[in-house]
């Protein structure tokens, strides 16, 4: 018998229920692979290294891929159609800004907010409809043109998702390209039926190469593996990593309740300074 997939069971905003959403967010099995996941999406969008840059979470649910994003230096806004899983999220104390809506409705953003995009294991939820007066195709096409008008000139989104069949994929990649994207689709461990993902690498005004995807011979580089493995040590131990926002954040609060002078946070509050010549 064969497994059915949670968005052919109930639409997203009833699925992700307050018992599936607090189910979700303790399981350490679901949290290990959210964080790798997002782990590789970043590496994917290929951000500045130099600066904080300001990421929309697409599908971020109760901010497992948020955290991620704060912890690699980054601001983050997230958008959800599951008033529980914000709940959570805020019971979570993330550090992102989180909006609640229908991605399918468009995203509610002004144009060039974004200077990237991430979405992990949502945007397969807009191939369905779950009433009659629903299209998933308009519902797609109002999605990627709000994305595309949301990310900044040469932004890039990388959006992974699970597809129910290669037309599915097929479907995605056009309605992308249709909206104005360039890219592709990047999968990770084509020949594995557990360890295969699929990356939708989108552009905006930009004829960047397509990223290689990983295979058994062509792991994650190491740089990225400490990482990784870093942040699941933090997590484990429950600390924050060094040097990144809330690191940061959480020491200059340590100098205020010592009663020292210490500059007032802002969206600058972490970032790199660049080299001056």
């Amino acid at each position: 018998m064969s497994h059915k997939r949670p968005e052919h069971s109930l639409p997203p905003e009833l699925y992700y229920n307050s018992d599936e959403a607090k189910k979700y967010s303790s399981n350490s099995h679901i949290i290990d692979i959210q964080t790798r996941i997002t782990e590789r999406a970043l590496e994917l969008l290929a951000l500045p290294e130099d600066e904080a840059c300001m990421v929309l979470d697409i599908g971020c649910g109760s901010g497992l891929s948020g955290e991620t994003i704060t912890e690699n230096g980054h601001h983050w806004v997230g958008v959800d159609i599951s008033k529980d899983m914000l709940e959570v999220a805020l019971d979570r104390e993330v550090e992102g800004s989180l909006v609640l809506g229908d991605l399918g409705c468009g995203l509610p953003f002004r144009g060039g907010s974004f200077d990237g995009a991430i979405s992990i294991s949502a945007i397969q939820w807009l191939c369905n409809a779950d009433r009659s007066s629903q299209n998933p195709i308009a519902r797609l096409r109002r999605f990627f043109v709000s994305l595309y008008s949301s990310l900044t000139r040469g932004a890039r989104a990388v959006l992974q998702f699970y597809p129910e069949s290669i037309v599915q994929a097929d479907l995605l990649q056009n309605e992308a390209t249709r909206a104005g994207f360039t890219g592709g689709l990047v999968i990770d461990y084509p020949n594995s039926t557990r360890a295969k993902k699929y990356f939708l690498v989108l552009d905006v005004c930009s004829t960047r190469r397509i990223p290689q995807p990983l295979t058994e011979n062509n792991e994650m580089s190491n740089h990225n593996r400490n990482k990784l493995e870093t942040l699941r040590e933090c997590r484990q131990m429950k600390k924050l990593p060094k040097h990144s926002v809330a690191w940061i954040k959480q020491k200059k609060q340590r100098a205020r309740d010592q009663m020292k002078e210490v500059a007032r946070d802002s969206k600058y509050t972490g970032r790199k300074r660049r080299a001056k010549f």
